[in-house]
């Protein structure tokens, strides 16, 4: 900074030379006497040491030499004033710059200092330099501080000491010394100033980590121009960045102080690139935990392969936060499914490898498979090249031989996959909007913990959030909302779907999903499901709805409360078994299905809200627990809410344990359903054996198993019409379809009975 040279500001006084009429005896004030004609002053032509000179005898106590032109005092601009001055004859006298304050308006500013330090002159012809500095601010090697009031000021010396002698003065400097505070002034250094070239092909790296080490405290100035940087890069300060810089993918760029998406960005000049090196750095230890976008949103033209943004690793472990922004896709090819279809063989007895794979080079990790015997949701979760194998995220349920199967590869806008292992990550307050171009995340091989929160999973083309492994263990995702690409199609035409999980633990809550073809798809146990809105209705009339969630694992030990399941229902299944007959396992077991709300309108008379899909012969409910539920049709009824879908297989209904079905309420739904299940049966002619027919009430149209009471509500009456005190025995499972109770008593009677029926056996 030099304000003669940046704003054209004129500091230096004239030469004596020019004439002493500018220079004051005085306080150089309007109208103060000048040394034009002064008896004690005289110019000096050719001295030897100054060329041009003012001579001048000391006649007064203080000698006061002062340029008359008014020296702009400027707010962060300081001035060094100069004077040299050597001893002719006679006395000795001190000198010292020194000043008269002006204020606005040219009052006297009498309450700071006006003068520097003194010089005392010792031997003559001996030539003194005198100089002090003069400027606003309170600064290590001000002479004068003269703050915010002074607007100008006039300089000149003071000679002080004994009087008589006689002394030479050069002419007197005035510049500016701003330069000098520089560093001190400027809350930054310039990476420009310790090397840097920034012609982006010198290797700058030594250059930054020298700016960075010379802050203290202060900020690093990245100053216009691109800097290629031939390493790794930590920055311990603050960086602003006019310039840009560029550097290999395999090199982290480290901010410690200003770690957040929006530095990246404009260090990089680019939100992809700023995004990935944001993300590298994350991963490398910044002494940062999040990486927090600050609002931005970034648009993407292609997928980001987030494991490729980190070369060096591909495993993870600590816990990390994305946050506070949002992702837009960008319509281009780079978003179209890869498509590949190859042979391969199967077996149970290697349940998870495809093995003989044709053309498996070509085969992506995270590419769902279909084909013959293929469950929903089975993707590739890795890929053998050498020995042309193929594993799977889950078991086949009827593929065993050789078959062409279809892999499709969706495209993710943050892609995970790539990881090994990645665990506690967790995706906040982000808005993934996929605008129908792709899908919105993928998530890593295995892992656990990864957390989504309040997070919008926009209009994904295919898939929200996929697992194409056990990345998703103890997976959690709290108050999102998925929001479908495909609200204006029937629901019978939609492809997407929202979430799949491998894994066990999972907890969805509090979200709220919008007419996708499914909710989510769980292949583990012990989920939570509690607090959902996920609605999947369309425009038809009597139209067909698909299953909003899915569980495909029997022993699911899940816990579904408390949500509200709006025109699509629950369907479970074991899709995802290579062996789906039952064959001494729990079969389907441990399920709560207690306190939701299930709606629906404008659907076919067949729907049900529950429906049980094996895959085999041979299971049963071992473990189910339904209540509290609330299950309204808003039209026309619909038969029942619970249904066994037989298309594979039947239920074994004899080997049915632990199941509770009650306490639930229904609107518009023809045939209630209970177990136990409590009726009244009236028989109005004498008999010792009383048929009841509990079975349309029983769920699933299960068997009439067992009977808890028996009681009669009021008298029995034999045939002479008097009062019989008898109590019967019940035979259970009659009848064609196994749900009738055949009531015996000891002689004919008439009368009525309360009934408690179960549609499973004690345990």
């Amino acid at each position: 900074m030099n304000k003669a040279v940046t704003d054209g500001i004129v500091f230096m006084p004239p030469e004596f030379g020019a004439g002493l009429n500018v220079w004051s005896s005085g306080n150089g004030t309007p109208g103060s006497d000048t040394y034009a004609g002064a008896a004690n002053a005289a110019l000096v032509a050719a001295d030897q040491d100054f060329g041009g000179a003012l001579e001048m005898q000391k006649t007064q106590s203080v000698q006061r030499l002062r340029y008359m032109g008014e020296t702009p005092i400027l707010p962060g601009c300081y001035l060094r004033i100069t004077a040299r001055v050597k001893a002719i004859t006679g006395n000795l006298p001190n000198v010292r710059i020194a000043g008269w304050v002006g204020a606005a308006g040219g009052g006297n500013v009498s309450s700071v200092t006006a003068s520097g330090p003194q010089v005392t002159l010792e031997n003559y012809g001996e030539v003194v330099e005198v100089s002090a500095i003069v400027g606003t601010g309170d600064r290590p090697g001000v002479d004068m501080v003269w703050g915010a009031q002074p607007v100008y000021g006039h300089f000149g010396i003071d000679l002080t000491g004994p009087s008589g002698g006689i002394v030479r003065i050069d002419d007197i400097r005035i510049e500016d010394a701003t330069s000098v505070f520089l560093r001190e002034m400027m809350d930054w250094v310039d990476v420009r100033d310790y090397g840097a070239l920034g012609d982006g092909s010198t290797d700058d790296h030594a250059a930054f980590e020298a700016a960075d080490a010379a802050a203290n405290g202060r900020d690093v100035l990245v100053s216009s121009d691109v800097y290629f940087l031939g390493d790794s890069v930590t920055f311990q300060s603050k960086v602003r960045f006019e310039g840009t810089v560029t550097m290999a993918a395999e090199h982290v760029f480290s901010l410690t102080r200003n770690y957040n998406l929006p530095a990246y960005i404009d260090a990089f000049g680019d939100e992809e690139i700023g995004f990935r090196k944001a993300f590298q750095a994350l991963l490398n230890n910044t002494g940062h935990v999040e990486l927090d976008m600050q609002g931005r949103i970034v648009s993407l033209r292609a997928p980001v392969d987030m494991q490729a943004a980190i070369p060096d690793r591909d495993s993870y472990s600590q816990r990390r936060i994305l946050k506070n922004g949002q992702f837009s896709a960008v319509e281009g090819p780079a978003w179209d499914t890869d498509v590949i279809t190859s042979q391969g063989t199967y077996s149970a007895s290697n349940s998870l490898r495809l093995t003989g794979v044709t053309n498996v080079a070509n085969i992506p990790i995270g590419a769902v498979v279909e084909g013959n015997g293929v469950g929903r949701e089975v993707y590739v979760s890795a890929v053998n090249i050498s020995q042309q194998e193929v594993t799977l995220s889950q078991q086949l349920f009827d593929a065993e031989g050789t078959q062409n199967y279809t892999f499709r590869r969706f495209k993710y806008m943050l892609d995970f996959s790539g990881f090994s292992r990645l665990s506690k990550f967790s995706i906040s307050n982000i808005e993934l909007q996929a605008s129908g171009y792709g899908s919105c995340v993928m998530l890593p091989q295995t892992g656990t913990g990864f957390h989504f929160r309040d997070c919008f999973i926009s209009r994904p083309r295919d898939r929200g959030i996929s697992s194409p492994g056990s990345g998703d263990q103890g997976m959690k995702v709290d108050r999102c909302q998925f929001l479908s690409n495909e609200d204006n199609l029937l629901a019978s035409e939609r492809s997407s779907i929202g979430l799949n999980a491998n894994a066990n633990d999972v907890k969805l809550r509090d979200n709220r999903i919008t007419r996708f073809r499914h909710f989510a798809l769980l292949a583990g146990s012990s989920n939570i499901v509690t607090g959902n809105h996920w609605f999947q209705g369309d425009t038809s009339s009597d139209g067909t709805r698909s299953a909003g969630l899915i569980l495909t694992r029997i022993n699911c030990r899940s816990t579904i409360a408390t949500n509200y399941v709006d025109n699509c229902f629950v369907e479970w299944t074991n899709e995802h078994d290579s062996a789906p007959e039952f064959s001494s396992e729990f079969s389907f077991s441990a399920l709560n299905l207690v306190d939701n709300v299930f709606l629906a309108g404008n659907v076919a008379p067949w729907f049900s809200f529950l429906i049980i899909k094996p895959y085999g012969a041979g299971h049963f409910l071992n473990g189910m627990h339904v209540s509290g539920n609330s299950f309204r049709i808003i039209d026309d009824p619909v038969e029942r809410i619970d249904r066994i879908d037989t298309s594979f297989a039947d239920l074994d209904y004899n080997r049915f344990r632990n199941v509770v079905f009650t306490n639930n309420t229904f609107g518009n739904i023809q045939t209630l359903v209970s177990s136990p299940l409590l009726l009244e049966h009236e028989q109005n002619s004498v008999s010792d054996v009383w048929t009841v027919e509990p079975g349309p009430n029983l769920p699933f149209g299960a068997f009439a198993q067992t009977v808890e009471s028996i009681l009669p509500a009021g008298p029995l009456r034999d045939a002479s019409g008097d009062i019989a005190f008898i109590a019967p025995f019940y035979n259970a499972r009659q009848g064609p379809d196994g749900n009738q109770v055949r009531v015996q008593f000891g002689q004919p009677v008439r009368g009525a009975i309360t009934m408690v029926v179960r549609i499973d056996d004690p345990l």
